[in-house]
């Protein structure tokens, strides 16, 4: 861990789902640091060396640790918490997979597959998939909130107006990320980091890898948010349009039926032409590729664009 933070929270102290009963494990003042260890997506369970039969083993009830809880001092409900992200330290390693059941595509990918990667802690480096695949990295939090004011446990999986597992791959280096306040304390948490994902995260799972990150919590009185804001502090996708895309499309009336059929236009296109498999070329879409809503006023059809960066594929 990091030594210049003024705090620093431990992977042991972790939890399950949200909870405004879970006792913090930590007190910051506003304007504070705290250097943050986190646990992979899987709780633990696949691991650098890890294979299909773990990947099937997977115990879903200790998916997506978050560590904390943060007391922040002074929060109250109405107030709004603000997160900046200093700084990832890579872990090197990381996993994707289809779970079956899981993702954009789960009833055409029904069978378990697992990848895992090894990549360049200092990030200079692009990610390996197989052969034909490079990935640029980007980290970020997947999964960061504050907890809910309705008592009891709550799934730490669905994104919620306090936070939760977002997967918003902007909430990155620079970024500051604002959270509304529900409970006394506010009682931030934050886990399942990753190394790069497409917007989207197609197959369920992005590049899932355990990172410490380098946080600054600042607090902003009666901010009455409805639901997290951030704010970026540059570019979002320098990293990967130097050489352009390949652009597949949905269109109709449903979203969620356009976006299916942009993402299968796409893997198809990739499997034609680049020789891999569907399977692989559904994960890398997941990690790499943009789900974006290029029309939604010209009724009655939508449509819905899946944009794969080209340099994944030189």
């Amino acid at each position: 861990m990091e030594m210049g933070c003024n705090h620093t929270i431990h992977k042991h102290h972790h939890h399950l789902g949200w909870d405004n009963a879970i006792s913090p494990v930590l007190t910051v003042k506003p304007g504070e640091t705290i250097a943050v260890e986190t646990i992979d997506a899987s709780g633990g369970q696949l691991h650098a060396a890890a294979g299909l039969e773990d990947l099937k083993a997977l115990d879903f009830g200790k998916v997506n640790p978050v560590t904390g809880p943060v007391f922040v001092d002074g929060a109250e409900p109405g107030d709004a918490v603000a997160i900046t992200f200093l700084d990832f330290h890579a872990s090197g390693w990381g996993w994707t997979a289809n779970i079956p059941g899981f993702g954009l595509l789960a009833d055409q990918f029904t069978d378990p597959a697992l990848h895992i990667w090894k990549y360049d802690t200092g990030l200079a480096k692009p990610a390996g998939f197989a052969t034909f695949g490079k990935v640029p990295l980007k980290p970020f939090v997947g999964t960061i909130g504050l907890a809910p004011a309705e008592t009891g446990l709550h799934s730490v999986v669905p994104p919620r107006n306090v936070g939760g597992n977002m997967d918003i791959r902007d909430n990155c280096k620079g970024t500051t990320l604002y959270l509304p306040v529900e409970v006394r304390g506010a009682l931030l948490s934050l886990g399942d980091t990753h190394a790069a994902q497409g917007d989207g995260e197609i197959c369920g799972t992005a590049i899932e890898s355990p990172m410490n990150v380098e946080i600054k919590v600042d607090l902003i009185k009666q901010a009455n948010l409805p639901s997290p804001r951030l704010e970026t502090s540059g570019p979002v996708t320098s990293h990967i349009d130097q050489k352009g895309y390949r652009v597949t499309t949905g269109v109709g009336p449903d979203l969620m039926t356009a976006s299916r059929e942009a993402v299968s236009r796409m893997i198809d296109w990739l499997c034609m032409t680049n020789g891999m498999s569907a399977m692989d070329a559904y994960m890398l879409c997941s990690v790499a590729g943009d789900l974006r809503i290029s029309e939604i006023v010209d009724m009655p059809n939508w449509i819905v664009s899946f944009y794969f960066p080209k340099t994944v594929l030189q």
